[in-house]
C-alpha cells in the first residue's frame, strides 16, 4: 500500500462539523477529505429546521438544557447539555459573521421557529426550511478562500491504521464507481466528521453515502462506541417512493400543520398532550402504527399555511411538486424514516475518542448530549460546539507540520460493495432494527448481518457498514427495556435506572455469536 506523509491535520468528512473545524483550525494546515463535491453529499446541507439556540430574551440556555434532558429520556449527560446550550449563541453569531443569511426580523432580531419538545421558539432558521443549505453555502465559501485548508474531493476514507492504542493514519480510496486500491495518509492527527448511519436503513432521509462507514471504521480500529441502539426515526418523511425520502420539516408542525390519516382523523391528540409537537420518538411510533394499520398517515398544511407553504418552505414544496402532490389542496403522505443516529464513537468534552490521535465530532460521535432521543435541531448545534472544541484541542495536542499540498498517486481499480448485499442489509435493518424491535427480530438481523459480512470480506466499505449495523443491533438486543427512540415490544417498560451503553465491536460481535450470553 502506498503511503503519503503530510504535516497537515486530516479531517474526514465535508459536512458542517468538518468545515467548521477546518476554519477553527486555521491557519494550521488542514487536509479535508470528501467523497463528493463540497455541499453535495453531506447530511448537513439537507437539514431543514435549523440550529437550536436560546436567542430570544424570554429564553435561556438553562431552559434549553432542561428541554434537552427531558427529550433524552434519562440518558443525557446533564453537564454536557449545560455547556453546549450555554455556547449556542456564540456559534450563531459566528455563523452570521461567516455570512450565513439567517431569517431576521425588521428590528434585526433572529426569526425563531418552534419544534417538537422545545418549550420556546428557539430554532434559528433560513427561509423556512433552508438552514442547512445556507449554512453550508457560507462555510464552503469561507473554506474555499482559506489558504491553510486543502480539500481533496472524490476521496473516500475506508479505514484507520492503529497501533493498538493510537491512530497513526487514514486509509483512503478514490470514490469512483470502480473503486480503487487503497493508499495510506499519515498526518498530524485525525478528526472524523463524516456523518451518521441513517442510510443503513431502507427508508431514510439521509444522503446515499451516509451508511455508518465512519463509525464503522473507528469501531474496527478498536474505538469505544456509545449509545449505538438509539436511532432516531423522523416522523414525517414524505412517503413518495424516493430514496432517500424527502423530509417534511418539523417546523411545519410548529407552524400549526396537523397529522391526519386517510379518514381525515387527527390521531396525535389521543397519544400525547403536546399532540403533533410531542417528542420525535412518540410521533414516529404513532405514524408507524397508522402505517401498519393501513391508515395512510398524512401531514395537513392546508389550513395552517395554505399557499404560504410554497414560498415559506421551498424544499418541501419542491419535493411535493416532483411527486405530483399539491400541499395547498392535498395533505402530504408521510412515514417514519431513519434520520439521525444518537449513538456513535464515544468522546469526551474535547471530542477525543478512546484512541489517542483520534477526535470525532458531529453525528459520528456520541457526546452524551442527545441521550435516547435527540431534541429537534440540536444536531447541528452539537456539531458546531464539538467541532470547535476538537479543533482547539488538536491545536494543543498535534505537532505542527509542513503545509505542502498533498498529491495522490494514481491508484488502480479496487473492490466496491455488492449492491445486492447493501440492499439486503438496509432491508434487514428496517425490518428488524427499526421503529419497533424484539429479541427474535434482532437476533435474526445479527445473523443476516454476519452472512452479509462474510459474503464480501475484503471490501472495506461494506465491512464498515456491517460493523455499525452489528453495533446497533447488538446494543438494541442488550438493552432490555424501551427508552426514547429504542422501543422493544417484548420489553415495553422503561427501567427505573437509566444508563448509557458502551460497546466495542469485539463485544458486539461476541454477542452476535452468542446472544444467549446476554447479561441478566
Amino acid at each position: 500500500m502506498q503511503e503519503i506523509a503530510t504535516g497537515r491535520i486530516i479531517i474526514v468528512g465535508a459536512g458542517l462539523g468538518a468545515l467548521y473545524a477546518a476554519l477553527c483550525l486555521a491557519p494550521r494546515p488542514v487536509l479535508l477529505i470528501s467523497p463528493d463535491a463540497l455541499g453535495s453529499g453531506a447530511s448537513s446541507a439537507w437539514a431543514q429546521g435549523g440550529v437550536a439556540a436560546a436567542m430570544a430574551q424570554a429564553d435561556s440556555p438553562e431552559d434549553h438544557a432542561l428541554d434537552t434532558i427531558a427529550a433524552g429520556a434519562g440518558t443525557v449527560e446533564a453537564r454536557v447539555a449545560a455547556t453546549v446550550t450555554e455556547e449556542a449563541r456564540a456559534h450563531i453569531l459566528a455563523l452570521t459573521d461567516y455570512g450565513t443569511a439567517f431569517d431576521r426580523s425588521p428590528d434585526g432580531g433572529y426569526v425563531m421557529s418552534r419544534e417538537a419538545a422545545h418549550s420556546f421558539a428557539r430554532v434559528v432558521r433560513v427561509q423556512g426550511d433552508q438552514a442547512g443549505a445556507e449554512i453550508m453555502r457560507a462555510l464552503i465559501e469561507r473554506v474555499r478562500n482559506t489558504p491553510s485548508i486543502q480539500v481533496l474531493e472524490g476521496v473516500l476514507a475506508r479505514g484507520l491504521d492503529c497501533d493498538g492504542t493510537k491512530v497513526t493514519g487514514v486509509e483512503i480510496e478514490l470514490a469512483r464507481s470502480e473503486g480503487s486500491a487503497p493508499a495510506m495518509l499519515r498526518g498530524a492527527g485525525v478528526l472524523l466528521a463524516g456523518g451518521g448511519s441513517g442510510g443503513l436503513y431502507a427508508l431514510t432521509t439521509n444522503p446515499a453515502r451516509i451508511r455508518g462507514q465512519v463509525i464503522g471504521m473507528a469501531a474496527r480500529a478498536g474505538a469505544l462506541i456509545a449509545d449505538a441502539e438509539f436511532v432516531q426515526f423522523h416522523p414525517t418523511a414524505i412517503d413518495c417512493g424516493e430514496d432517500p425520502a424527502p423530509l417534511a420539516t418539523e417546523a411545519l408542525r410548529g407552524a400549526g400543520a396537523h397529522l391526519i390519516n386517510r379518514e381525515g382523523a387527527r390521531f396525535m391528540e389521543a397519544v400525547h398532550p403536546l399532540a403533533e409537537l410531542a417528542p420525535r420518538d412518540v410521533v414516529a411510533r404513532a405514524i408507524f402504527a397508522q402505517t401498519q394499520a393501513g391508515l395512510r398517515p398524512m401531514l395537513d398544511t392546508r389550513t395552517a399555511l395554505g399557499v404560504a407553504v410554497l414560498t415559506d418552505y421551498p424544499a418541501v414544496a419542491a419535493a411535493c411538486a416532483r411527486n405530483g402532490i399539491d400541499p395547498v389542496t392535498q395533505p402530504i403522505p408521510v412515514a417514519a424514516a431513519a434520520h439521525y443516529h444518537m449513538g456513535g464513537v464515544a468522546t469526551d468534552a474535547h471530542g477525543r475518542s478512546s484512541l489517542a490521535g483520534l477526535w470525532v465530532c458531529g453525528e459520528a460521535s456520541s457526546t452524551g448530549l442527545h441521550g435516547a432521543n435527540r431534541l429537534a435541531s440540536n444536531g447541528l448545534l452539537e456539531a458546531l460546539v464539538f467541532a470547535r472544541r476538537a479543533a482547539q484541542d488538536m491545536l494543543e495536542e498535534c505537532r505542527a507540520g509542513d503545509s505542502d499540498a498533498v498529491t495522490l498517486p494514481d491508484l488502480p481499480s479496487g473492490e466496491t460493495p455488492d449492491e445486492a448485499l447493501v440492499t439486503q442489509l438496509r432491508q434487514t435493518m428496517t425490518s428488524h432494527v427499526g421503529v419497533l424491535r424484539d429479541a427474535e427480530g434482532l437476533q435474526r438481523a445479527l445473523a443476516t448481518i454476519a452472512q452479509i459480512e462474510t459474503a464480501q470480506p475484503d471490501c472495506a466499505q461494506l465491512q464498515n457498514m456491517t460493523a455499525t449495523a452489528t453495533l446497533i443491533a447488538a446494543a438494541a438486543l442488550a438493552r432490555r427495556e424501551s427508552r426514547g427512540a429504542h422501543c422493544r415490544t417484548d420489553y415495553p417498560d422503561t427501567l427505573p435506572e437509566a444508563a448509557r451503553s458502551f460497546l466495542t465491536l469485539a463485544e458486539a460481535t461476541a454477542l452476535r455469536s452468542n446472544p444467549e450470553e446476554l447479561p441478566a
